[in-house]
């Protein structure tokens, strides 16, 4: 086996062709207005996490079981936003997302590009969120909660939500078809959505939550006790996965890295849109570089603007999140009634009972935002994932350009969502999503570990604490995968 470190192209390249070699680009500058120039993926993956664990299963569980469970929180996007940056730390070097060095890997895409295809679909292609926006629609216009699902009234507002969130996912469409670049219109918005959430969370917070609960819910980040006794184990493995970003999402962070142009991304191009013209097409394979010392320097910077990405912006923006969501459902939600209400729709009768009655309407379109910047950023993740997964695995694929492939399978995948919003409640499709996220960050977190290791040069290899930080993911997320097992096949804990 030869060394890596060479940067050569007789280096080890594992089960997929050899990259080519060029020097690493330069990146600007680290001052404080080239970083907000140079950062980004973590903006879209920040839209992409906060409607699942912070507004849906962190509210839920802190209501029901106290805020003494947030720990878990602060656990999971830790291990989370170091799993992130040994993602990313491939893509600095190679200019490939992480899913294509996992390929390289024994026995190669024969096996791992099923694999993540299949298991990829099972957390994402279900619209769990995009129901989610349409109660939160159909609650705007029709200005009440929607009606029991078991009454003749409520079979009528199931029938509406429906078609509403067929109209979300159908706008989701257009957007992802739009622009030369994707990655920059999800950018964009990411940044816009961000804004106008944490705004308005922040002055509900300050409106209505006394004191004393915003004391107790910091707290419960840092005070690590015993689980509750009778704890549902599905909802715990829902939080833990959930609270940052969980699976799939975590592993296309470095896929928006590629095409925000990070490291060696700079000379892989990226996914365009189908429908526009103009944008760098994706190379077939990716570039290393040699370690020297001008390359380094350049390394040590791109790295430092990764890390301000992924810890900064993305890990305290999901434990802000958190925080603000948590804090205004504690103070306005009981303990039996959150089960029986459909996601945020509770806050918005509350503030507009209790404070302003426009709230009511400003309260709904804080919750659509944050549901639909979810649904937007998942989307874009399967569809982006499962486009480089089959332009990396095969030649054959190769043979089209990258935007087309990723248009197909967008289609493909919205004509199975407009069908599957029929199938379940929405917290019952968000058990979906959330069940899956596990396996695939404990399958991930070794095989991450693997790449980064064997494949990049000792120079560009993570630290020690590091490697045992994707250790730790593994064994975590792989306890909570087994458990949901055992919870599934009757064992009870």
């Amino acid at each position: 086996m030869t060394d890596s470190s060479a940067g050569a192209p007789g280096a080890d390249h594992g089960c997929l062709p050899p990259w080519r070699v060029a020097d690493l680009p330069e990146p600007l500058p680290l001052t404080f207005r080239n970083t907000l120039k140079t950062i980004g993926p973590g903006a879209i993956l920040l839209a992409g996490s906060i409607g699942g664990g912070e507004w849906i299963v962190g509210p839920l569980m802190a209501v029901n079981y106290g805020p003494g469970i947030l720990w878990i929180a602060t656990i999971a996007i830790i291990l989370q936003s170091l799993f992130n940056l040994e993602a990313v730390r491939y893509t600095l070097y190679t200019g490939e997302p992480i899913l294509t060095g996992v390929m390289r890997l024994k026995p190669g895409p024969a096996l791992w590009a099923p694999f993540y295809l299949a298991i990829g679909a099972a957390q994402l292609a279900t619209p769990a969120i995009a129901a989610g926006c349409a109660t939160v629609l159909f609650s705007a216009y029709a200005r009440r909660m929607p009606a029991n699902a078991s009454t003749v009234q409520g079979a009528l507002d199931t029938q509406a939500m429906n078609w509403i969130g067929i109209g979300v996912i159908l706008v989701c469409v257009a957007i992802l078809l739009s622009g030369k670049s994707i990655e920059r219109v999800l950018e964009r918005l990411s940044w816009m959505m961000i804004g106008f959430i944490f705004v308005f969370l922040l002055i509900a917070n300050l409106l209505v939550v006394p004191a004393e609960i915003w004391w107790s819910t910091i707290r419960g980040f840092f005070e690590f006790r015993a689980l509750p006794a009778g704890m549902n184990i599905v909802l715990l493995g829902l939080f833990a996965a959930t609270a940052g970003s969980g699976g799939l999402g975590n592993l296309a962070i470095s896929n928006w890295f590629r095409d925000k142009g990070f490291g060696m991304g700079a000379l892989s191009g990226g996914i365009g849109s189908a429908l526009a013209h103009g944008h760098q097409e994706l190379q077939p394979t990716g570039a290393v570089f040699p370690p020297t010392p001008e390359n380094m320097q350049r390394w040590r910077i791109w790295w430092a603007y990764s890390r301000i990405d992924q810890q900064l912006l993305w890990g305290i923006g999901c434990a802000v999140g958190m925080f603000l969501n948590v804090n205004l459902a504690r103070a306005i939600v009981g303990s039996n009634q959150i089960q029986k209400e459909e996601l945020g729709v509770f806050q918005a009768q509350y503030l507009s009972d209790h404070v302003w009655q426009g709230l009511w309407l400003l309260t709904l379109l804080n919750g659509f935002w944050i549901l639909f910047s979810t649904h937007l950023g998942n989307t874009d993740c399967l569809i982006r994932t499962s486009a480089d997964i089959l332009w990396g695995a095969s030649p054959r694929f190769q043979r089209w350009p990258a935007s087309r492939i990723y248009a197909v399978l967008l289609l493909l995948v919205t004509a199975w969502a407009v069908f599957a919003i029929h199938l379940g409640s929405v917290l019952q499709l968000f058990a979906v999503l959330g069940i899956v996220a596990s396996p695939i960050m404990a399958v991930a977190a070794i095989q991450i570990l693997r790449v980064n290791t064997r494949f990049l040069p000792p120079e560009c290899r993570p630290a020690w604490w590091r490697r045992c930080a994707l250790v730790l993911a593994a064994i975590g997320y792989g306890g909570i995968s087994l458990a949901l097992i055992a919870n599934a096949a009757g064992y009870k804990f």
